[in-house]
Order: structure tokens, then C-alpha cells, then sequence
């Protein structure tokens, strides 16, 4: 498939996300797709396979969190699409915010979606989860990061 086919059908998948259509997301993605969610202490966290994991992982995010997911910026070549974008919004069980700029690196073959593996910040998502704390999310701006110039 050439890298532009590769990218609609990525953003077929975020188009199917943003509307709920669990059928255009299963038909997006292969029978064996791998997706990978890093981190420990937040609901989505773990490794879910297959079209039955896909379905336990919508069911479990629409469950637990409420998120909006904005993808900004899609860069391809051969069979991989990384997708740059930012989500933000609240843990169900805490009632607590979080933001998070996020990296999905997705793989497609013959017009599927085979795997995704994601990476965010999970540590804005764990303090999110966390029950009896306060939960703070803010966020840092790389532009802030200052360098020493030496000479």
C-alpha cells in the first residue's frame, strides 16, 4: 500500500474513534492487531490483542475515562504512521483532569491496522487515577526548557 493510502486509513481510525464506531474501528484493523499502552496505575494501562482485546479496551476506556483526542500531525514512511496529538480530559473514578501529548506509532499492512503502540504520559495519567491525591496535571511547554550556551 503506498504511504498516503497508509495514512487515510489512520485517520479513518481517528475519524472512527471521534465518532464512537466500533464497527468502522474493527474493520480498520486487522484480526491479530497488538496494541500496547505503557505505564501502571491507570485504567488503560496493558497490552490488548485481537478484536476482542480492541473491543474490552474501548469498553473499558469509555467505562473509565472521559477523553477528547485531537491528532495533529501524521508522518508515514512504508508501513509505519506516527500520529502526534494531544488528549485531554477526566478519570471517572477520581473526577480528576489530566492533559497528555502523545505519540501513537501504528503499523499497517494490506489496507489493516496490525499494531499500535502508544506513548503518553503516563504519569499525568496515573496522578489522574490516583484516589486522595490532588491530582495535579500541569503541563510542561518544551519551550520553557532553557539550554546553557557555553563557550
Amino acid at each position: 500500500m503506498s504511504i498516503e493510502k497508509n495514512i487515510q486509513t489512520v485517520k479513518d481510525f481517528f475519524a472512527a474513534i471521534g465518532r464512537g464506531d466500533k464497527e468502522a474501528l474493527l474493520a480498520l484493523v486487522a484480526d491479530d492487531i497488538e496494541w500496547i499502552i505503557p505505564g501502571r496505575d491507570w485504567p488503560l494501562a496493558g497490552t490488548y490483542r485481537g478484536h476482542a482485546g480492541l473491543a474490552n479496551l474501548l469498553e473499558t476506556a469509555s467505562g473509565s475515562m472521559e477523553t477528547s483526542t485531537r491528532p495533529r500531525e501524521f508522518v508515514a514512511q512504508g508501513d509505519r504512521v506516527l500520529v502526534v496529538g494531544f488528549a485531554n480530559g477526566k478519570v471517572k473514578a477520581t473526577n480528576k483532569p489530566f492533559e497528555d501529548d502523545w505519540i501513537f506509532a501504528i503499523t499497517v499492512r494490506n489496507g489493516k491496522i496490525i499494531s499500535i503502540r502508544e506513548y503518553v504520559d503516563t504519569q499525568a495519567l496515573a496522578r489522574a487515577s490516583q484516589m486522595g491525591t490532588t491530582g495535579h496535571t500541569k503541563r510542561r511547554s518544551s519551550a520553557t526548557i532553557g539550554f546553557a550556551e557555553g563557550g
